[in-house]
């Protein structure tokens, strides 16, 4: 896997691209506001500078971007608009980031070359994945998010605040997490194409989702270790798997619907380094064999995204 032609979001104007697939994202944006308010207004009224710069990190294409741009000058129209900066004047400057190849993504590279033939068939960690292979994203998540700090730590005025929100897992077993129920009915849809012989069984013992989905207790610890940041908020909720279905209820119900959505909103995020690594002619078939799978998990099982909301300030 290469950073730049690889770990990018679908794009172009079709149907799968990531502009018309990201309705979790942004349902993850709407449900962080009132820490994103929090954050700026405590910039605003502490600090009082002259400029805020804003730096969204990650941020990819479409409505969402504009959706947080949006939000953050909101938030300062309304600050001003009660005269809680007095007579300070603000100018706002944002910066648009995405593909920060010399840091937190290094993983990609370094996973590739130690997990050949190590995870069974796997591509993230599932029950099977042997405890050397679960140690390797652990140590791979404390080093990554501990270097990813520290460069923000560089970059944020003392006082500065960083909302992060992140895919993350509820429990603290590893091998319960969230995403791995979700990666895990993708590599059975990944097996069935190799036992029909139109995919190389190395191309799927070859391939690691470049992503781990932490507890609250790991992500204290980091944030611990590294002592640059102070916890403002953190908090985990939940989130439906199925974009469109915004109902709260608990209850199983069957719907082929779902699963067709779930497998859009994946491939929107996970298509180029699928296409790399497997080649394009065969991503229609793979995600309409994922969209069966995990409507079939989701009759059976009541499964969601565990988001985590994170709001940290710098320390002086």
């Amino acid at each position: 896997m290469e950073m730049e032609r690889d770990f990018h979001m679908a794009i172009g104007e079709a149907e799968e691209n990531y502009a018309n697939n990201s309705r979790l994202q942004r349902k993850a944006l709407l449900k962080t506001k009132p820490v994103l308010d929090k954050a700026v207004r405590q910039v605003c009224t502490v600090l009082l500078p002259p400029t805020m710069v804003v730096a969204d990190l990650g941020c990819s294409v479409g409505a969402n971007t504009l959706l947080f741009v949006s939000d953050v000058i909101s938030t300062i129209a309304d600050i001003q608009c009660h005269n809680e900066l007095g007579c300070h004047p603000m100018e706002l400057q944002f910066f648009l980031n995405d593909l920060p190849g010399n840091d937190f993504n290094q993983i990609i590279k370094d996973m590739d070359k130690k997990m050949t033939n190590l995870n069974g068939g796997n591509i993230y960690i599932a029950k099977s994945t042997p405890p050397s292979v679960v140690k390797m994203y652990q140590d791979q998540f404390q080093k990554d998010m501990s270097l990813f700090l520290k460069l923000r730590y560089q970059e944020l005025v003392p006082g500065g605040q960083m909302l992060l929100t992140f895919l993350g897992r509820k429990k603290e077993d590893v091998l319960d997490g969230d995403l791995s129920h979700l990666c895990a009915l993708l590599a059975e849809a990944l097996q069935s194409l190799v036992t029909e012989g139109l995919v190389e069984k190395g191309q799927l013992e070859s391939f690691n989702l470049p992503l781990y989905g932490p507890s609250i207790g790991e992500v204290k610890a980091v944030v611990a270790s590294i002592g640059l940041f102070g916890i403002d908020h953190i908090e985990l909720f939940e989130s439906n798997w199925d974009p469109y279905d915004d109902l709260e209820d608990d209850g199983l119900h069957s719907s082929p619907q779902r699963g067709v959505n779930v497998a859009k909103s994946i491939r929107a995020v996970f298509e180029p380094l699928l296409a790399s690594h497997l080649g394009e002619y065969i991503l229609d078939e793979l995600f309409q064999r994922y969209a069966q799978n995990v409507e079939r998990h989701l009759v059976e099982v009541i499964t969601k995204y565990s988001v985590i909301v994170l709001l940290l300030n710098r320390r002086g």
